[in-house]
């Protein structure tokens, strides 16, 4: 019997004649290697772009979203976990649709954008590959929520039907990395590198786990990197940790923890970092990196008050702010 070794990423799974990568959704049928849950979605929703989150993309919008079983990291304190850590066959709740019916969907539904999203869109990769580039024909843009965990070749072929990603950036230390995910971090960091490149619309998301990744110093130069390898307008999201999964031991992340994160970004000289999962925070808006007016509020995943123009600049000194605003 044949094997077939899977090169999407960076596990390089070596999957015998009907068996499964890591990821349990990617199968050797064969001496062909299949994502069983192609066409197969588990979830389907319409969501505020802020969920994602991304604030410098198409702010309050609606955004399609979908997801299927399965992903190829297991970190500890997933908030979808029953979703990511289990196979196709092993959910209670599957759709059937093709990559035209999504299309047609969203469109019905007042999107004008799809997001893959929720476990990890890299173990359905050609699902995801194929619905973004109807999409694109159509006129919808595509969105990628992920912790990029992925080769270099694939991602560079997604770029071209990708308009913006929000990344789950773990953190700064390649030990925490294979400790909490099970993964490891520099393939994450070539494929930041890869997203700037490729002109995909980039933010990124790191979620502050108590007495794991919390300390400043890390924090301090995870923001450095982002500011020297992708840019000082590359927004940063602090989110907040809740217990979840196999770490519910853990408290929520204290408010003053996520400030104090927050500040030493700035001080790195990143101009955009947000705090998220902290209803009514400041820091959950944009402002002016200039003269400091207010260009969007929020509350939650809701604007509440926009004075960004809708070209992008603050009405105050015309400083523009970067990002994708119609």
């Amino acid at each position: 019997m044949k094997s077939v070794t899977c090169e999407l990423c960076p596990r390089g799974c070596v999957i015998p004649e009907g068996g499964a990568g890591d990821c349990r959704v990617r199968v050797n049928l064969g001496g062909e290697l299949r994502a069983t849950t192609y066409g197969r979605p588990s979830a389907l929703h319409v969501d505020p772009m802020e969920k994602k989150p991304l604030y410098h993309f198409l702010p309050g919008t609606p955004v399609f979203s979908l997801a299927t079983a399965g992903c190829n990291l297991h970190c500890l304190n997933c908030q979808n976990w029953q979703l990511s850590q289990r196979g196709g066959e092993e959910m209670e709740a599957i759709y059937r649709a093709e990559p035209a019916e999504i299309l047609n969907t969203a469109i019905q539904e007042g999107c004008h954008s799809i997001a893959y999203t929720y476990s990890d869109p890299i173990v359905f990769y050609e699902y995801t590959c194929d619905t973004s580039t109807l999409a694109r024909a159509r006129g919808l843009r595509n969105v990628l929520i992920t912790a990029a965990y992925i080769n270099p070749k694939p991602l560079r072929q997604l770029c071209q039907v990708l308009d913006a990603a929000n990344v789950d950036l773990k953190a700064m230390d390649d030990a925490l990395y294979r400790q909490v995910t099970g993964g490891t971090l520099q393939p994450v960091l070539d494929a930041l590198r890869i997203l700037r490149e490729e002109g995909v619309w980039l933010e990124l998301t790191n979620l502050v786990i108590p007495t794991l990744n919390d300390d400043l110093a890390m924090i301090r130069r995870m923001a450095r990197w982002i500011e020297q390898e992708l840019g000082a307008d590359t927004p940063l999201h602090f989110s907040r940790f809740q217990p979840q999964y196999r770490m519910r031991n853990l408290p929520p992340t204290p408010a003053e923890t996520l400030e104090y994160a927050r500040a030493e970004a700035m001080d790195a000289g990143l101009r955009y970092v947000y705090i998220g999962n902290l209803m009514g925070h400041a820091g959950n808006s944009t402002y002016c990196p200039t003269d400091g007016t207010p260009l969007i509020a929020r509350t939650g995943f809701w604007i509440t008050n926009r004075r960004l123009t809708a070209d992008g600049r603050c009405p105050s000194c015309d400083e523009r702010i970067p990002g994708v605003w119609q």
